[in-house]
């Protein structure tokens, strides 16, 4: 595909958006907290992000297909619009990732967040192509919406420019765009020249200022968990002052936490901010936090002068 040519960028994502992979509470026995996911859900809208909901640091490929359904019901049935939604719909079988998909579409979310099958290694691209062109076949919907996910350090399986060329070639009007999860900033400099209008999504706040210029569509990420409203800002930012001042600020947070194991540091954040250490559980293989790095983390957070505000009606949903 030659950087000539220009894609229509669905409106949905028009302008920079953040989109965060919303981490997802558990209750004593380790089930699903509803409750909590939900009321989490509207403080990231309401700070504005948007929800790509069984992401990575959603935990989701620790949860069941049946918990990642309902729990999409859940957060559309308490009045979150669907359209603010992008969903982690891959899955290593083909079945699970219809069905997923097709759930997805169908509640009318902004688009569906899809992994490639990754257990078996040395995948050719043309069985990668045969499994998203099997999934949007099968859904079958003109609103379906793919984004496909590049995170090979996790998943051993990536997704070659070649791969996304076919994919757009065949379905244009349905594969739209990458979450670009590498940490490989000239990947993402690549797909952002070879496929304007291509929503291309960095994993991490702090490319943004590299990335906006050459038209991303804002960002993904982790830590979009903790910092929401700092990184709207920077995506809506109107002067060059502005824009640097946040570029500085999400960028100093995010370095911050990533140095610590991601899903349980996001987790002891909300946690020590909502006054509700529930948050801090995970599935295994995961392990909470060390304590003595957690109150690390959260002092060296704080000498930052982060916060995270409104997290009172959160403790007050899950009380």
């Amino acid at each position: 595909m030659s950087s000539s040519l220009s894609l229509n960028r669905p409106s949905a994502f028009a302008r920079p958006r953040v989109f965060a992979p919303v981490v997802t509470p558990f209750n004593a026995q380790l089930n699903v907290d509803a409750r909590r996911f939900v009321a989490f859900c509207r403080w990231l809208v309401g700070q504005g992000a948007g929800l790509a909901l069984f992401g990575t640091n959603s935990e989701a490929n620790s949860l069941s297909l049946a918990e990642r359904h309902a729990l999409l019901d859940e957060v559309i049935d308490a009045g979150i619009d669907p359209a603010q939604m992008l969903p982690g719909t891959g899955a290593c079988a083909v079945p699970d990732a219809i069905a997923l998909t097709r759930h997805a579409s169908e509640a009318g979310c902004a688009g569906a967040l899809m992994l490639p099958p990754f257990f078996y290694q040395g995948v050719s691209d043309d069985g990668l192509f045969a499994y998203y062109s099997d999934v949007i076949q099968a859904v079958g919907s003109d609103q379906l919406r793919v984004l496909l996910y590049h995170i090979p350090q996790f998943t051993g399986v990536p997704i070659t420019h070649t791969l996304i060329e076919r994919l757009i070639a065949a379905y244009p009007d349905t594969v739209v765009g990458i979450k670009d999860s590498s940490g490989d900033w000239a990947n993402t400099a690549a797909m952002l020249e070879k496929f304007p209008g291509f929503a291309v999504f960095p994993a991490s706040e702090a490319l943004l200022g590299k990335a906006l210029p050459l038209g991303a569509a804002g960002c993904i990420s982790a830590t979009a968990n903790i910092q929401p409203h700092a990184i709207a800002s920077l995506l809506n930012a109107s002067t060059v002052e502005e824009r640097t001042h946040w570029e500085g600020t999400v960028a100093t947070v995010r370095l911050a936490v990533q140095a610590q194991p991601m899903i349980p540091a996001l987790k002891s954040v909300v946690a020590h901010f909502s006054s509700d250490d529930a948050w801090t559980r995970v599935r295994p293989p995961l392990t909470t936090m060390n304590p003595a790095h957690a109150g690390a983390l959260l002092q060296q957070l704080q000498a930052l002068g982060f916060s995270m505000p409104s997290m009172s009606a959160l403790a007050e949903a899950a009380a």
